[in-house]
């Protein structure tokens, strides 16, 4: 049984992956953190777990940590991960970390969207962790990064399309809607129930979101040259999950069924990603729980343009369910273990 740590487990990134891996046959979660909530039992800070997961939280120790476990997931907000990655590493253990800090692959680009990066060695050890995409070379990391909620979401939309050169690369535009979740668990007038409810926003705008240089880096390598996107992130009042929806210009005419037949092809095969039929478009409510993205690609007829929509959950193949997935592909384990369950509606 393979031993398991969260650091950060008191976030809902953090309940996610004890919900999920509760569930999961071939791991153990022996160890949780918490700066916040050290002393409590995780059950304490989440009821939904009592009697299921009742672990007292502790102080965020590296090298305690390290000794209770095989596998580390870390879901701190960006910096404190970078803070405390390089011990885990060095101790041989392996990282799925869930921040921002070890998905750009440049440090300079980290800097100027963040903060100076405090091991810019270890960005060259770590992959990105989009399995549909970085499968392979998952498999033999140490470090994996896990992608952002909106990147995910985004990236599938556009893969099949820019891995085939179909599309004009100075064209596209992305509108992605968010669950209030995806601001954290932190307390923020933005996230307050009274500012969310009965309203609909935009933020971010012009190119100003962080996830903007994460989302053009993985575009530009799956294009093979270097491309900008116009992306304005949205806050929508639910509680969880994120609806992209993508526009882009064709390279020549194409039409919905050949758009269609590309996608169903691109994604044959795999576990998490669910090309929709003719005439179907995804919900966010039918992906809610689960490690499922929904995309339906068309053709607007009357302009030329190619719109894709896709759902994820947020929390799930936007964070925890991808991170299981990733942890399955280090281990060893079928890719869907411990993912396999359904989207839960209403």
């Amino acid at each position: 049984m393979l031993k398991i740590a969260i650091v950060g487990a008191s976030g809902y990134t953090g309940l996610e992956l004890i919900r999920i891996l509760h569930c999961h046959p071939e791991v153990a979660v022996t160890c949780l953190t918490s700066e916040q909530s050290a002393g409590k039992r995780i059950s304490e800070v989440f009821p939904t777990l009592r009697g299921r997961c009742d672990i007292v939280l502790e102080n965020l120790e590296p090298v305690r940590v390290a000794e209770k476990a095989d596998i580390i997931f870390t879901a701190l907000p960006h910096k404190a991960a970078m803070e405390v990655v390089p011990t885990f590493l060095k101790l041989g253990k392996k990282v799925v970390d869930l921040s921002a800090d070890y998905r750009l692959s440049d440090p300079a680009v980290y800097g100027e969207w963040y903060e100076p990066h405090l091991n810019p060695e270890n960005l060259k050890k770590a992959v990105y962790g989009l399995p549909e995409i970085r499968r392979d070379r998952i498999k033999g990391a140490q470090l994996v990064a896990n992608p952002g909620c909106y990147p995910t979401s985004i990236i599938l939309a556009l893969a099949p399309l820019l891995k085939n050169g179909l599309i004009d690369l100075s064209s596209i535009i992305a509108d992605s809607a968010s669950g209030v979740t995806g601001a954290g668990r932190s307390a923020k007038v933005d996230s307050l129930y009274c500012e969310v409810n009965e309203g609909y926003k935009a933020y971010g705008v012009g190119g100003a979101h962080r996830h903007t240089p994460e989302i053009e880096q993985e575009l530009s390598l799956l294009a093979g040259e270097e491309l900008k996107i116009t992306f304005t992130p949205h806050l929508v009042p639910m509680d969880r999950g994120i609806l992209s929806t993508v526009y882009a210009t064709p390279e020549k005419t194409l039409d919905t069924a050949t758009i269609a037949a590309l996608y169903r092809e691109f994604y044959d095969g795999e576990s998490f990603v669910r090309v929709l039929p003719s005439g179907s478009l995804p919900s966010t409510a039918f992906v809610r729980g689960s490690n499922f993205c929904d995309i339906a690609p068309l053709v607007d007829s009357r302009t030329g343009r190619i719109i894709i929509v896709s759902a994820i959950d947020n929390l799930v193949k936007g964070a925890s369910g991808q991170a299981i997935q990733n942890m399955n592909l280090l281990c060893g384990f079928p890719e869907t273990t411990g993912l396999e369950g359904l989207a839960l509606f209403p």
